[in-house]
């Protein structure tokens, strides 16, 4: 059986959505669902829990209140709780680690403002070595459907291919993989082209597109993959895509640099401005 899914929770509606899609996730991998609650520690009057002693009833009260709402959704769903003993970033990535992938909520913003992705919610899906899953509270999220996969065919990472087909295996749904074609700084900085290159490398890279996809197909029959080369960003496609999806899914290198792990600027604009919720694999 697979490790449990670990949703934060902190009494918002998004953490309540987050837990809701969670435990729809649990389902789909037969599975249970740990919910977790981090708040800072305070420097007077602190539990053994690392929680004000004020607000240790209340976590715990919360814990039990949506862990009943789940097994309600789904009677006989497996679900534990737990209240962190450190900060939200430091607990949160501890107990993602412990499980199947951690769930956390995020904030609409609405209109084209798009989402307010906190700072607890970014530097986790910044580090943790677990799939991470933002979830936005938008009145119910599709269980089953498609998903869709930004890909770089320059750069292709096996576990958010991976990731993408099983999740629509799961959802008995189909996939699309985008990737995002820059034209040449040349291109961009030079006179008008003539003739125009783009049909070519739309072509080539549609090509290599396809190559990659190829195993993935054979391996997932049932999944339909559709290809889709844009020329522009692959950011701004993803988030237009997520409008029809159950599920979008994006990359994170895992290799360090200088300033630490980070999210890359197409993940970045999904996890701001994407309708579905967002999966962030990390890869080598």
């Amino acid at each position: 059986m697979a490790k449990d899914i670990v949703v934060g929770v902190d009494g918002t509606e998004q953490a309540d959505a987050a837990a809701a899609w969670a435990a729809d996730e649990a389902v789909l991998r037969d599975t249970g669902v740990r919910l977790v609650h981090a708040k800072e520690a305070w420097p007077e009057s602190v539990s053994p829990h690392g929680l004000r002693e004020s607000e240790g009833p209340w976590a715990e009260e919360l814990l039990a209140r949506t862990a009943d709402r789940l097994r309600v959704r789904h009677p006989g769903l497996p679900v534990s709780v737990g209240l962190l003993a450190t900060g939200p970033v430091a607990g949160l990535v501890a107990a993602g680690e412990e499980g199947e992938l951690l769930v956390l909520g995020s904030r609409a913003l609405g209109g084209v403002a798009g989402y307010l992705v906190g700072s607890v919610g970014l530097a986790v899906a910044g580090v943790v070595e677990r799939p991470v899953v933002l979830v936005r509270d938008l009145g119910g999220h599709r269980s089953r459907g498609s998903v869709t996969v930004g890909v770089d065919v320059r750069h292709p990472a096996d576990a958010v291919v991976e990731f993408a087909f099983e999740e629509a295996a799961r959802r008995l749904g189909s996939v699309d993989v985008v990737h995002g074609e820059r034209l040449p700084l040349s291109a961009v900085l030079g006179p008008p082209m003539v003739p125009d290159i783009r049909p070519a490398m739309t072509t080539d890279t549609a090509g290599f597109l396809e190559e990659l996809l190829a195993p993935w197909r054979a391996k997932y029959p049932d999944v339909t993959a559709t290809a889709h080369v844009v020329m522009g960003s692959a950011g701004l496609e993803l988030v237009r895509f997520s409008s029809d999806a159950a599920l979008v899914v994006v990359g994170r290198r895992t290799r360090r640099s200088p300033l630490g792990s980070r999210l890359g600027s197409v993940a970045h604009a999904v996890l701001h401005h994407s309708r579905a919720p967002v999966a962030v694999v990390p890869h080598g």
